[in-house]
């Protein structure tokens, strides 16, 4: 089993920065990779980055390139997202999670493809 834990949620206006943190506990031997996915009111959870935890592979959403980093610190089983430029739209509660095994092709994407989940983080954008 593996915990997450995600903060660094809160309100900001619109072209602030916010950097959410995810650390992880128990099985963190067992982390392959970390994703970050992300709710809106009245919407589907939807993919938002991803990264590799041995190497520096990373994956964004379209909609988040260039605004938004994933990166992470194996050493303190510790995984972060660095938001900059917030728009309204990224308003949603962010949630960070992990594989059982490792992720190849489309499961990268894919909440499915991810075991353990953390309670979230939301964040709010004004504009």
């Amino acid at each position: 089993q593996v915990q997450l834990v995600e903060s660094g949620g809160g309100l900001v206006q619109a072209g602030g920065s916010l950097r959410l943190s995810c650390a992880a506990s128990g099985r963190t031997f067992s982390i392959y990779a970390m994703g970050w996915f992300r709710q809106a009111p009245g919407k589907e959870r939807e993919f938002v980055a991803a990264i590799s935890w041995s190497g520096p592979t990373t994956y964004y959403a379209d909609s988040v390139k260039g605004r938004l980093t994933i990166s992470r610190d194996s050493a303190a089983n510790t995984g972060y997202l660095q938001m900059n430029s917030l728009k309204p739209e990224d308003t949603a509660v962010y949630y960070c999670a992990v594989p059982n095994s490792r992720l190849w092709g489309s499961k990268w994407f894919s909440g499915s493809a991810y075991d353990y989940w953390g309670q979230g983080t939301r964040v709010t954008v004004s504009s």
